[in-house]
This record gives structure tokens, sequence and C-alpha cells, in this order.
């Protein structure tokens, strides 16, 4: 872990005034690979943080066929979610696990839950070509984490996918102030983390089944998960003042 010597950081502390939280991501596991240790954080502090899937992550696992491999992975997202204070968890149905296309109906889906859920932030994961510009990024990904930077104006605007407000009732919604964007390689904004690293560890450890069909079969999923999370936090300490540290890119609204 980088010392107190390490170069001061010019990247911003996280907006706080907010109470409402919605994280938008491609599948299973996107958030617990991101954004968890921030997110426990916050709601132990009080604040509403909720999930949205677009898909159950049912190709994610080469030897579980999709229909079992759905019910596996909602059930451990569930799991994940309330080791960090989430409730709340959705999936979207109409969009496959690996094949997600970018579109109208994305978008109105999205545009569909943020006007549903009404938050303050926005939060997604990396949407850029690459990963911190070596490894290149996944479709799914891009995708969803472009939709969702165009969520927010979809959701405020009535004459976007007017339907929403028409048939189902769901008023426009202009209160989104920022989007932050998890593990891009741009980040402009810092968290701290503390006392919400165990649990961000205890998050990822659930995803039992995925983390065994990545690894060799006597990998533990509780020391796997903490050596990930713990590598994250080193990542984001030497971009913050040597503190243990999630990096978003933030898009104000």
């Amino acid at each position: 872990m980088p010392t107190e010597n390490a170069a001061v950081s010019s990247l911003r502390p996280m907006p706080d005034d907010w109470q409402r939280a919605l994280a938008v991501v491609a599948h299973p596991d996107d958030l617990e690979y991101g954004a968890a240790a921030a997110i426990a954080e916050w709601t132990e502090a009080g604040r509403d943080v909720r999930y949205l899937l677009v898909t159950r992550g049912e190709a994610g696992i080469d030897g579980l066929a999709p229909p079992a491999c759905a019910a596996v992975r909602e059930a451990e997202q569930r799991a994940a979610a309330a080791h960090v204070g989430v409730r709340t968890v959705e999936f979207l149905t109409g969009h496959r696990d690996g094949v997600i296309e970018a579109g109208l109906p994305l978008r109105r889906d999205l545009a569909a839950a943020v006007r549903r859920h009404r938050p303050e932030l926005l939060i997604t994961l990396n949407h850029r070509d690459t990963w911190f510009g070596t490894q290149w990024n996944t479709p799914d990904h891009r995708a969803v984490g472009r939709a969702v930077l165009d969520a927010a104006g979809d959701a405020a605007n009535r004459w976007i996918f007017p339907e929403l407000a028409d048939a189902e009732g769901l008023a426009p919604w202009s209160g989104v102030r920022w989007t932050a964007v998890a593990g891009s390689p741009r980040p402009t904004h810092a968290v701290e983390v503390g006392p919400g690293i165990p649990r961000a560890a205890a998050s990822l450890a659930a995803h039992t089944t995925y983390i065994r069909a990545l690894t060799t079969p006597d990998q533990d999923p509780h020391a796997y998960a903490r050596a990930f999370v713990d590598r994250s936090l080193r990542t984001g300490a030497t971009h913050h003042r040597g503190r243990p540290a999630i990096l978003f890119e933030v898009f104000p609204q």
C-alpha cells in the first residue's frame, strides 16, 4: 500500500449531498468487481442504493446451461447485494447476456428504470473501449455504460419515449445530478473506503459458483475475493493520497 509520501491526489471527493442512487450494469458481479466497497460505505451512512441488472449473466459459465446459470447467478447477485446493504435488486428482461444490443429498446428500458426509481446518482461500469488502455472491454459493458450515460436525459425528456408516461404512468424525472462510472481509465473522483472493505469482499465472494468457474478447484472464493478487493484498493490508493479508494469518472448532468 502506498505511504503518506505518495503524490497528492488530483482526484476530487465524490459528491455526498444525495440520498438515492441507482446502479445499472450488464451482469451479476459487475458491481462487486468495481464499486461495492463504495456502495457499502454509502448504505452504512443511510443512503438508498438500488441495483438494476440488464441480464441475469446466463452466458457467464461455460459448463452451465443458460437457464440454470441464470437462476444461480441471480441468486448469488441478490446475496452479494445484501452484504453491502442493498435491498432492491431488479433484473431486466429481453436483453441477452453477451449480445446486449445498443439501441432504442435498451435506452427505453433504462429511462423507465430511472423514472421508476428516481435517483439523484446513477452508477455504472466502464463504458470505454478498453480497461486502462490495455485490455479490450466487452460489448455488453460498452453498450450498457453508454446507455446509462444517456438515461438521465432520456428519463427527463417527456417527448422521448412518451409512452412511458402515457401507458405506464412513469412521469419524467429530471433529478439525476451525476453519473459515476466505476473502473473508468479516466477517473475524476475518489471515494475513500475503510469499514466497507470486508463487506465488499464478502459481496464478491457471494458469487461462489462464478468464482469457482473462473479459478482452480482448490481456490477459496473468500480468499480470492479479498485478494481482488485489496488489489483494487491498492490501485485506487496510488491515485489518491495513498489511501484505499474506489475511483469513478463522474459526469455532471
